[in-house]
C-alpha cells in the first residue's frame, strides 16, 4: 500500500503553526485539533520543524513553567523526516520504528500535502491483514 492511499482516506489537512507561536498557544492548538503533533511552518507550505506533545513534556520538565511563554522554535525538532505519496507504507513503518518518529509530513514537489501518523500506519496494516484474511477464507470455502 502506498502513502497516497492513506491520504485518500484521511485527507490532506495538516495543522501548522508559526515558529514564533508560544508553547502555550501550541497546547491550545493541539487540544483544539485533537492531534499529538503539528508542523512548524512560517508560510504554511514549507516545513521549518515539527513539535509534539512529547517535546513539550520533556522541555517543560527541564525548563519549568516559563517555557509556556517561549516560542515553539525553541523546542521544535528541526531535522524532519518526510515521505512522499509514492512511498510504501511498509518502508514508512521501518522509518518510524528506526527513528522513533510518530508523525511524518508527506511532501510532493517541495510542498507539504499531508501528514501520516503511526496510528494511520497501524490502521493500514490492520486493514491489509483483514483483506488478506477475507481472501484466504474465500479461497478455502470455495
Amino acid at each position: 500500500m502506498r502513502i497516497s492511499e492513506i491520504l485518500r482516506t484521511k485527507g490532506g489537512d495538516v495543522v501548522t503553526i508559526a515558529p514564533d507561536t508560544s508553547v502555550r498557544d501550541l497546547l491550545a492548538t493541539l487540544a483544539e485539533h485533537n492531534v499529538g503533533a503539528v508542523v512548524v511552518s512560517a508560510d504554511g507550505i514549507g516545513i521549518d520543524g515539527i513539535v509534539s506533545e512529547r517535546d513539550i513534556v520533556r522541555r517543560l520538565h527541564t525548563r519549568g513553567p516559563d517555557l509556556l511563554d517561549r516560542p515553539v522554535a525553541e523546542i521544535m525538532t528541526t531535522v524532519v523526516h518526510t515521505c512522499s505519496p509514492e512511498d510504501q507504507v511498509e518502508s514508512l513503518r521501518a522509518t518510524m520504528t528506526d527513528h522513533r518518529i510518530r508523525h511524518l509530513p508527506v511532501v510532493q514537489a517541495g510542498r507539504m500535502i499531508g501528514i501520516v501518523s503511526i496510528g494511520d500506519v497501524v490502521k493500514s496494516a490492520i486493514s491489509e491483514l483483514q483483506t488478506e484474511r477475507e481472501h484466504l477464507v474465500q479461497y478455502l470455502h470455495g
